[in-house]
């Protein structure tokens, strides 16, 4: 490569990756993945449904990223012991009886059939009394895990789709530009974010939360329109639109977690 083009090259975020196991005070061993990162400026130890990550700046040495490691290796226990408790057994064909939804639960049958597609039942939506709505999933002899997923997760997109569709009338009136298209997405932290261009995009694990919650998400975004930043204008039209909005953030703060990583484990991210 010329050292022009050299020079003009973007630098690579991540240089490195390594890993290595830690012992903690109880005797388990716990792999950590190790990351050097151009745009880390301090060390960071981390923990999600994925395990334990160590983010370092390229200068540092794995030898220091092990001692900073060591130095923590109680918050470490606590927080693997913590995502343990949140684990989300997988979706198993013919065996799992219910789904996370709308914050309760989705009761779930199984057949045999020649599509794979997962559905809800006609009357589920005109249920009353405390019996869970009905779901029917479909499957062919010869779907394998990847398509029970597939149609697991459109399914959840279905339901999303139906929430947000519903509540857009109320909220979307009297803001200064229209809201172009609603896009679900599994997102690792945000919730939802809205483009420039009118497009906004949702994490699809909304739909198992509580729909007072999902719903304000929605707002928010849509609050957008007319306000791009977080001010006090921003947060005052959010007011006049959802004025329940700090009760629906709280819950995300004490639930947020759990939703998202239950999510992951029934899709298999």
């Amino acid at each position: 490569m010329p050292a022009s083009r050299r020079l003009l090259a973007p630098t690579p975020r991540v240089q490195q990756r390594a890993s290595f196991d830690i012992e903690l005070a109880d005797g388990r061993s716990v792999p950590v993945l190790c990351v050097h990162d151009a745009r880390s400026r301090r060390v960071k130890l981390s923990v999600d449904e994925r395990g334990a990550r160590l983010s370092l700046p390229l200068r540092a040495s794995v030898a220091t990223g092990e001692r900073f490691v060591r130095e923590h290796r109680d918050w470490l226990a606590q927080q693997i012991d913590r995502h343990a408790l949140d684990a989300v057994p997988g979706l198993v064909r013919g065996t799992t009886a219910t789904l996370p939804l709308r914050g309760g639960h989705c009761a779930l049958e199984w057949r045999e059939g020649r599509f794979t597609r997962l559905q809800m039942e006609p009357d589920a939506a005109a249920q009353t009394g405390g019996d869970p709505p009905r779901a029917e999933f479909t499957t062919t002899a010869r779907a394998g895990d990847a398509a029970l997923r597939r149609a697991l997760r459109e399914f959840y997109e279905a339901q999303a789709r139906s929430d947000a569709g519903r509540w857009l009338p109320r909220h979307a009136h009297g803001l200064p530009r229209p809201l172009r298209r609603v896009v679900f997405k599994v997102m690792s932290s945000q919730w939802g974010s809205l483009a420039p261009d009118g497009t906004m995009r949702l994490d699809l694990s909304l739909v198992l939360a509580r729909p007072r919650a999902f719903e304000y998400v929605l707002v928010h975004e849509l609050c957008h329109l007319a306000r791009a930043d977080h001010s006090p204008a921003f947060w005052a039209e959010v007011e006049s639109r959802f004025p329940d909005w700090r009760v629906e953030r709280d819950y995300f703060r004490a639930e947020g977690r759990r939703l998202k990583a239950t999510l992951r484990g029934l899709l298999g991210g």
